[in-house]
C-alpha cells in the first residue's frame, strides 16, 4: 500500500496532535468500508456522531482515529483536533498543495458522476489517475476525496455538487482545478433557486476556482451557454471551450451509429477527427464523452489514447445500467436510472429508451417516479414529460408518487399502464403486466424509491430461472 499520510503530516495540516506515530494508507468516514491502514474521521452528522464508531475503526486496523473529543477506552493512536470537518479540509487542501496533478473538476444539474467515471477512464489512459469515489461531492465528500489523493496521482478528477449558493465556491476553492466541466444546466433544485438562471449562475462558481491559465469546458446545446460563457469571462478564464453537437463546439458530435451493445460516435475535437466506442448508448452520453475529450485535450494530454479508453465505459448502476432479466420463457431488458432525475435527465433517458429495440412482441415500458425539489412549478414539469414521452413512442407508463399524478392525467388512455401512491405499491403490479421482450425504463428521484421496483423485478427474474 502506498503511503498517504504520516502522523508528522497530518499534524501540520490539521494543527492537530498525535497520541502515537502511525502512517495511514488511505481516508475513511464509514467504519463499513473501512481498510486496514486509514485514517478513520469521526465525523458529526445530524443522525450519527462518528465518535461513537472510533473503538471499532481501531478494532478494524484503521491507522489511527482523527477525533475533535478523547476516548478513554480507544485501542489505537487518536490524532486529536478542534474540529473533524475542518481537519479533514485541511487534509484535503494539502493533498492538494503538495500534489503535481493535472486537476479536473465536473458539476452540473444531470450527468456529472457518468461523466467523472469517463474522465476517470480517459485521464487513467495517460496517466496514474485518482478520481472522487461514487457521488462523493458535498462538503464532506470533496475534502474526502482530495485527502485520499496518492503523492504520486498524475490526473485527479473531482465531482463537485451543490442545492445553495455558495457551495461550489467552497469546494472548488480547495479542489483548485486546472479544467473544469460543467455537464449541463436544467431544472434541479428548483425549490431553492427559482430558475434555471439562478441554477447556471451557482454552477458557474465553479470556474471561480480554475487555476491561473486553466480552461473551462460548458455546453454548447444548453440555453444558457451564452450565460455560462459569461461568467466564465468575469472568473477571468482565459480558455473558454463548448462541446455537444452544435456545430460551432469546439467538440462536437459528428455522428453515432447504435451497435448491439452501444454506440460508435464519431466526433471532432477542436479540428481533429475523433472516433470511439461506448458500451452504452444515448445521445446525452455521446455528448459528455466529447465533453471528457475536450477535458483531456484542453490538459494536453493524448486524444487519441484517451478515446481509445472509452471502449470501457458502460453506464453505472442507477445512472443508465442494463441488464436482461428472464422473465416467463424469454426475457426483458432493465435500463436502471434509479438514482435520481430531473426534466432534462428524464428527457434524455426517454430518447435512450426511444433508441432501444424491444424484442418481437416487445414494448417500450416507462416506469416513472416523483421528480423532487422542483419547487412551485412541480406538477407543470411532471405534465410536461407527456411530450418525450410521445417522441420516444413509449408504449406503457407505469407512474407511482403524489408529483407524477400530474403526468398520468396528462397521459391519452392507450399509454396508461398503472398508476399507484408509491414504488412499492407499484412493483407487484408492473411485474405481472410485464412480457418477454419488452424494454423497461425504470427512473426517479433518489427519494421517490424506484430501486425497490428495480429489485422487484431482478427478484422476479431470479425466480423465473430458479
Amino acid at each position: 500500500m502506498t503511503l498517504l499520510w504520516t502522523s508528522s503530516e497530518a499534524e501540520v495540516a490539521t494543527l492537530g496532535e498525535a497520541s502515537a506515530p502511525f502512517t495511514a494508507t488511505g481516508v475513511s468516514i464509514d467504519t463499513r468500508t473501512l481498510k486496514p491502514g486509514d485514517l478513520f474521521v469521526a465525523l458529526k452528522g445530524d443522525a450519527r456522531d462518528g465518535h461513537a464508531f472510533v473503538r471499532a475503526a481501531l478494532k478494524a486496523k484503521a491507522s489511527a482515529a482523527l477525533v475533535s473529543r478523547k476516548s478513554d477506552d480507544a485501542n489505537g493512536p487518536l490524532l486529536s483536533v478542534a474540529n473533524t470537518l475542518r481537519a479533514l479540509e485541511d487534509l484535503g487542501r494539502a493533498a492538494r498543495a503538495r500534489s503535481h496533478a493535472r486537476i479536473v473538476a465536473v458539476t452540473g444539474s444531470a450527468g456529472k458522476t457518468t461523466t467523472k467515471e469517463m474522465l476517470r477512464l480517459t485521464c487513467g489512459a495517460l496517466g496514474s489517475t485518482h478520481a472522487s469515489s461514487a457521488s462523493y461531492n458535498n462538503h464532506w465528500g470533496v475534502p474526502l476525496s482530495l485527502a485520499s489523493m496518492p503523492r504520486e496521482t498524475e490526473y485527479g478528477v473531482f465531482e463537485v455538487g451543490m442545492n445553495h449558493f455558495g457551495e461550489i465556491r467552497a469546494l472548488v476553492g480547495m479542489v483548485r482545478p486546472h479544467a473544469a466541466l460543467i455537464t449541463a444546466i436544467a431544472p434541479a433544485h428548483l425549490e431553492f433557486f427559482g430558475s434555471c438562471e439562478a441554477i447556471a449562475d451557482a454552477k458557474s462558481e465553479i470556474f471561480e476556482g480554475i487555476a491561473p491559465g486553466g480552461a473551462a469546458a460548458i455546453p454548447a446545446d444548453s440555453p444558457y451557454t451564452a450565460r455560462l460563457r459569461a461568467r466564465a469571462k468575469q472568473a477571468n478564464i482565459g480558455r473558454i471551450l463548448s462541446f455537444g453537437a452544435d456545430k460551432s463546439a469546439d467538440a462536437r458530435v459528428v455522428s453515432l451509429q447504435n451497435l448491439s451493445e452501444g454506440m460508435r460516435v464519431e466526433a471532432d475535437v477542436l479540428g481533429r477527427d475523433v472516433h470511439f466506442r461506448l458500451r452504452t448508448s444515448g445521445a446525452h452520453l455521446a455528448s459528455n464523452a466529447v465533453g471528457a475529450l475536450l477535458t483531456v485535450a484542453a490538459l494536453d494530454g493524448d486524444l487519441l489514447n484517451a478515446a481509445a479508453a472509452l471502449s470501457d465505459f458502460s453506464a453505472l448502476k442507477g445512472r443508465g445500467a442494463r441488464t436482461k432479466v428472464p422473465l416467463g420463457g424469454g426475457s426483458i431488458e432493465l435500463i436502471d436510472e434509479s438514482y435520481n432525475a430531473n426534466p432534462a435527465s428524464m428527457a434524455a433517458a426517454l430518447d435512450s429508451l426511444a433508441g432501444a429495440q424491444p424484442e418481437s412482441g416487445g414494448r417500450r415500458i416507462a416506469v416513472l417516479g416523483d421528480m423532487l425539489e422542483l419547487g412551485a412549478d412541480a406538477a407543470a414539469l411532471h405534465a410536461a414529460l407527456a411530450h418525450p414521452i410521445e417522441s420516444a413512442r413509449v408504449d406503457l407508463v407505469f407512474a407511482s408518487g403524489p408529483l407524477v399524478q400530474a403526468l398520468w392525467d396528462a397521459l391519452p388512455e392507450s399509454r396508461r399502464g398503472a398508476y399507484a401512491e408509491t414504488s412499492a405499491a407499484m412493483a407487484p403490479r408492473l411485474v405481472t403486466a410485464l412480457r418477454p421482450g419488452d424494454v423497461v425504463l425504470v427512473k426517479g428521484s433518489f427519494g421517490s424509491r424506484m430501486s425497490l421496483v428495480i429489485n422487484a423485478l431482478k427478484a422476479a427474474g431470479a425466480g423465473t430461472a430458479a
